[in-house]
């Protein structure tokens, strides 16, 4: 396997997409294994403590779980992602949802 070999570079905001991509995977991942109960429970815990009042439809009790959970969840800072990144990526592609490919794509018509 490529383990330890380095990509070509890639320009910034690539790399920033897909750390962002990479982010939003952990989150999405995390949300998949909570039962909607887990979600519910989460998501107007947090409203409260935001100071929300009311109810919250499904979207919004997603939205402010999803809001919560990337808030609260240990991630690497950019820096330390991409530095590893750079060194394995192979470690990452599985996470990628895809979302990143949109800045590539207009890299490559720059």
């Amino acid at each position: 396997m490529d383990e330890g070999k380095e990509v070509p570079e890639e320009p910034p905001n690539v790399l920033r997409a897909k750390y962002h991509d990479y982010c939003s995977a952990q989150v999405a991942d995390l949300l998949v294994y909570m039962s909607p109960d887990e979600v519910y429970l989460l998501a107007h815990r947090a409203y409260r403590e935001e100071g929300g009042d009311g109810d919250l439809s499904y979207v919004e009790m997603v939205r402010v779980a999803t809001d919560w959970l990337s808030r609260h969840m240990a991630l690497p800072p950019y820096e330390v992602w991409v530095e590893d990144y750079r060194l394995h990526p192979q470690r990452y592609e599985e996470y990628f949802m895809g979302l990143w490919e949109s800045e590539s794509e207009a890299e490559g018509a720059s």
